[in-house]
């Protein structure tokens, strides 16, 4: 099983209550070969929500809200997921602080990309589960 970022499986759970769908992904949700989550949801932020972004070992809304806690513990039940379905790999969506794989945005809201992982993806390299974005 893959483990897929929920918006990319076409799933309206993205920051501002949208879905990014990857013909991709949707293509491995329907063989049953993916598994979507979305770990700020699971972290317990409502969608929409405020943007946010990493700055400093935080994740900020644009308004300055710290929501790292809602971050991590939503990277922590997203792993759940991933080890209950024996996930090896994921599929997640680039740029998100969550699950920005290589690149996310800077935490000036600027539209700027620094060399970093989201909270999430990087938990998951941590613990072994291959990572890529789309």
């Amino acid at each position: 099983m893959i483990l897929v970022s929920a918006c990319l499986a076409g799933i309206k759970c993205r920051y501002d209550g949208t879905a990014k769908p990857s013909p991709r992904v949707l293509e491995l949700i329907k063989k049953g070969q993916a598994v979507p989550v979305c770990p700020e949801q699971l972290g317990g932020l409502p969608t929409p929500r405020d943007p946010a972004e990493q700055l400093h070992g935080l994740i900020l809304t644009k308004q300055g809200k710290d929501v790292t806690l809602q971050f991590k513990k939503g990277a922590e039940e997203g792993l759940k997921v991933a080890q209950q379905f024996n996930c090896t790999r994921a599929i997640l969506k680039s740029k998100s602080p969550s699950c920005g794989c290589g690149l996310v945005y800077d935490g000036t809201f600027s539209g700027r990309l620094v060399k970093r992982d989201g909270v999430f993806a990087a938990l998951l390299k941590k613990e072994g589960v291959e990572v890529e974005s789309v």
